[in-house]
């Protein structure tokens, strides 16, 4: 950042007082513009044993298959965000659950939140971010095509919960990935 966004006067990386990080600071207007973790929220939509899936339009990981999801805009709840980005990708209606899984990426200054959803009906295409969508049961799932290492997790955690009848929230935090999946 060279500008200030409130008064386009210079910034200077320096530690702001009563702080202990290094922030972009405007000298002439005193703003601190703080960089803060992106939310990105999604859905795991279900009907009858099969989970909807997006095969990506966009990069990143254009082409590989994902859970409708995507950053949350302000002025939304995580469930509304979630709601969105399924209308969005899957051009699908969901009844948002419960939280399911909270992923923390901190390599990618990122937070990943799932929610269980139902498919309220199978009225559902491929929205502009996507290439298609498509529902898959357990045996059905492209493992070796899934977008993210997040994505993974959520799905594997929600098969696994299913054959026990047991379900809770499931967190993670992820390292870095190894230079051969970058």
């Amino acid at each position: 950042m060279k500008y200030c966004s409130s008064c386009g006067a210079r910034v200077a990386f320096r530690i702001p007082p009563g702080d202990t990080l290094p922030r972009h600071v405007c000298e002439h207007c005193g703003t601190i513009h703080y960089q803060n973790p992106k939310v990105v929220v999604g859905a795991l939509p279900v009907w009858e044993d099969k989970i909807l899936l997006c095969r990506r339009a966009i990069e990143p990981r254009h082409g590989m298959w994902t859970l409708p999801a995507g950053f949350m805009e302000n002025d939304e709840t995580t469930a509304q965000a979630a709601a969105r980005e399924t209308l969005e990708e899957a051009c699908a209606r969901i009844e948002v659950g419960e939280l399911y899984t909270l992923i923390d990426v901190p390599h990618i200054s990122q937070v990943h939140i799932i929610y269980r959803a139902r498919l309220l009906d199978l009225d559902f295409r491929a929205g502009e971010e996507s290439l298609d969508v498509a529902l898959f049961t357990e045996d059905e799932i492209p493992w070796e095509q899934i977008a993210f290492r997040s994505i993974a997790i959520s799905l594997r955690h929600f098969f696994e919960d299913r054959r026990s009848g047991q379900w809770s929230v499931h967190t993670a935090s992820l390292a870095p990935p190894p230079p051969e999946w970058r």
